[in-house]
């Protein structure tokens, strides 16, 4: 069992931070804003947990404020923060000036990153960044990236991230990360076939 943290601050939001991704944030409700407020002033993280269509997710990640960007005259701020670690919810707490709960931090299973796995991921990863911006990754740069460092610069769905996050087998997640890679480049050659034809007035079945 992981790291037990008892009233921690959460931030539900429509996105996904993954550890090691920076988001910045604008904050502008009251209790946020207050809840920031003692973050800034105790140099302590809080959580971010996904608000999505079905309601709120059970697992989120910490986030540490790295930056204080711009603090306006209202009180509302704006601050860069970066994914730290994985949590699960256990338990809401109501009594505080904004949201939080008990939080179980998650810790990932013993190394056991499986090789093929790692270079399935590493070369759908690099076929994909090649494919967006006419540059591929060397392989020096590739050896670093575990599957949320690539993960976080690619724009994926949030259902996707959120499968990433909730993974406690990097294995899992690279043998995962190395599917949407692949069904990124797909979708990406599919989107400009489907222009090139348009110029031309052709049709391209889906």
């Amino acid at each position: 069992m992981g790291e037990q943290v008892a009233r921690f601050p959460l931030f539900p939001l429509g996105l996904v931070l993954l550890p090691g991704e920076a988001q910045p944030l604008h904050i502008f409700e009251a209790r946020y804003r207050t809840m920031i407020g003692h973050c800034l002033e105790g140099e302590s993280p809080f959580g971010i947990i996904w608000m999505g269509e079905h309601g709120l997710h059970d697992t989120g990640c910490t986030a540490e404020i790295t930056r204080l960007l711009e603090r306006m005259e209202d009180g509302r701020t704006n601050i860069l923060v970066e994914g730290r670690q994985a949590f699960r919810l256990e338990r809401r707490i109501d009594d505080l000036d904004y949201p939080a709960g008990d939080v179980e931090l998650l810790d990932d299973e013993p190394p056991d990153e499986d090789p093929e796995a790692g270079q399935a991921a590493r070369r759908g990863y690099a076929d994909l960044v090649e494919r967006v911006t006419d540059s591929r990754p060397s392989e020096a740069d590739l050896s670093e990236l575990g599957s949320y460092a690539m993960a976080a610069t690619i724009a994926f769905e949030l259902d996707a991230k959120q499968e990433l996050l909730e993974l406690r087998s990097e294995s899992a997640r690279l043998a995962r990360l190395a599917e949407l890679c692949r069904e990124a480049v797909k979708y990406a050659d599919y989107t400009q076939q489907a222009s090139e034809r348009a110029q031309t007035n052709g049709k391209v079945r889906h």
